[in-house]
């Protein structure tokens, strides 16, 4: 199961926050620093992945003893995510992947920015990818396919409503 998705700038700024399982909205934003603190100290030289027990958190104790944490650093981002053991580190390095190539495709090269001013369509790509904790899609072209059936129900829904308003006020 994936217990977290996390995405931290360079600087420690958590950009993407989203948690499968249930934890205390004050004891959040500390986890994160204490997950970025250890991922950011790490070697390009070394694997991106580790073991629970590198960091010290009564939150993290809760989910279990075999959870891993597994991240991929891309220009001035981390993503990172919190999986239990069940979870293949390959398998989730490989989703890491899939998830930045639907925002790259999405977004025509996805930069921080676009996390910050496009978060709602962000969660929205990751809602494809993941839900509940467990993977949904790992095609990027069906992840992007469902984004645009979206939008495009949005935007007959916008177009519709403009109508009605028309009419309403006509009379």
């Amino acid at each position: 199961m994936i217990f977290s998705v996390l995405i931290v700038n360079n600087r420690g700024k958590p950009r993407l926050i989203k948690f499968y399982v249930p934890i205390d909205e004050e004891k959040r934003l500390p986890l994160v620093g204490a997950i970025y603190d250890v991922v950011s100290q790490r070697s390009d030289k070394m694997c991106n992945f580790f073991d629970g027990n590198h960091i010290d958190n009564e939150e993290l104790k809760k989910w279990g003893s075999d959870i891993k944490f597994i991240y991929r650093h891309f220009a001035t981002l981390y993503f990172i995510f919190v999986v239990d053991g069940t979870e293949s580190e390959l398998g989730m390095i490989d989703l890491i992947q899939i998830f930045v190539e639907s925002l790259d495709q999405y977004f025509e090269n996805v930069c921080e920015l676009d996390l910050i001013f496009h978060t709602d369509k962000v969660h929205q790509i990751l809602d494809q990818v993941i839900s509940g904790g467990l993977i949904l899609e790992t095609e990027p072209q069906m992840i992007l396919n469902r984004i645009q059936e979206q939008d495009d129900f949005a935007k007959k829904t916008k177009k519709e409503s403009k109508k009605k308003n028309k009419k309403g006020r006509r009379k």
